[in-house]
């Protein structure tokens, strides 16, 4: 499973303000402890309260490279946020995100193409969220045939099918889980999959419930041939079930303490 860790995002008070003070020390910590706890990728997303995202998104890819050559996946529904943030990329970038919505796919395509990074496709159109398996597969059929047409390679796409609250949408959750299945069938390479985790249980009251929910739908999903996801690695209980199911899947080797002996591979 590739790891993306989720939590330099100017969403949460503390980054907010460290973006807004260019306190690089918080930042690099927060990356810092993410990669440490397994993280593979780090999400940077300056927040909706930045008023100067074309400043704010450079500034954190450049804070963040400093201290790490992981992977940058550039969060923001802006094209010139991402650009910007592209410019300023030392290593591998990873942009987050298109829909299927072509306006979207003619300015980010062609950016990932030019900066040589991966790209994540999320099976949204104009139209708004699907709302069973069928809409969602379609439009990641839309989303590949772009990229065929464009020579965007598919081994370099994510697709991602739009994980839903629990407590709004309960009855689209095993269709999410059955369309991760289906998007690898739909070319050949197989266009990767990810999924935003933490959508999963947004609007939940207690932190019990807000881990138990994400845990157990991670390892649903990589069941059902999930590549990638967008998480908080600092939550222990999550990598620990993630590291388990793999386990139990065949995708790594058992031994007695072998949480331990995935955690010291990955350091």
């Amino acid at each position: 499973m590739f790891i993306i860790g989720e939590l330099i995002n100017g969403m949460y008070p503390q980054i907010n303000s460290a973006i807004a003070e260019r306190n690089k020390k918080v930042i690099q910590k927060f990356a810092l402890d993410q990669i440490t706890a397994g993280a593979d990728a780090l999400d940077l997303n300056c927040g909706p309260a930045s008023s100067k995202p074309l400043i704010d998104m450079p500034w954190l890819v450049e804070t963040v490279s400093e201290v790490t050559d992981k992977p940058l996946c550039l969060d923001s529904s802006k094209p010139e946020v991402i650009q910007e943030g592209l410019k300023a990329v030392k290593y591998k970038a990873i942009i987050n995100s298109t829909t299927a919505d072509l306006k979207k796919l003619d300015l980010l395509i062609p950016l990932a193409k030019e900066y040589k990074a991966e790209l994540i496709g999320i099976t949204i159109s104009a139209k708004g969220i699907p709302q069973n398996m069928d809409q969602r597969v379609e439009l990641a059929a839309e989303i590949i045939t772009y990229c065929q047409k464009s020579n965007f390679g598919l081994e370099n796409l994510y697709l991602d099918p739009v994980a839903m609250p629990l407590n709004l949408a309960q009855e689209q959750l095993t269709d999410i889980l059955k369309s991760i299945r289906e998007f690898r069938i739909l070319a050949q390479p197989s266009p990767k999959t990810v999924i935003g985790l933490s959508n999963v249980s947004q609007g939940t009251h207690t932190h019990n419930t807000h881990s138990l929910i994400n845990r157990t739908f991670l390892t649903l999903a990589v069941a059902y041939g999930l590549n990638s996801a967008i998480l908080n690695p600092n939550d222990k209980e999550l990598m620990d079930s993630l590291i388990t199911a793999e386990l139990i899947l065949n995708k790594n080797i058992y031994c007695d303490s072998y949480l331990e002996a995935y955690r010291r591979k990955i350091i």
